[in-house]
């Protein structure tokens, strides 16, 4: 299990854990950040990541890429 934010580009990864406090966790959940789901990393930049999710594209920083882990 590792960060999404250490993720390489165009891979495509399981969810597997979602920490953080719940208010952070509420969040990445309502954008599709749930156990089981798949997400492939589009782009990265500076740490930031822009990622396909459920048929969207989400940005979101490095702080909550490493709290979703794949």
């Amino acid at each position: 299990m590792m960060p999404l934010s250490l993720a390489e580009v165009g891979e495509c990864n399981l969810i597997r854990r979602v920490g953080g406090k719940s208010e952070i966790k509420k969040h990445l959940e309502d954008l599709g950040f749930v156990v089981g789901a798949q997400v492939t990393i589009i782009t990265e930049i500076c740490g930031n990541v822009i990622v396909n999710i459920k048929d969207s594209r989400v940005a979101i920083s490095k702080e909550m890429a490493n709290k979703i882990m794949v």
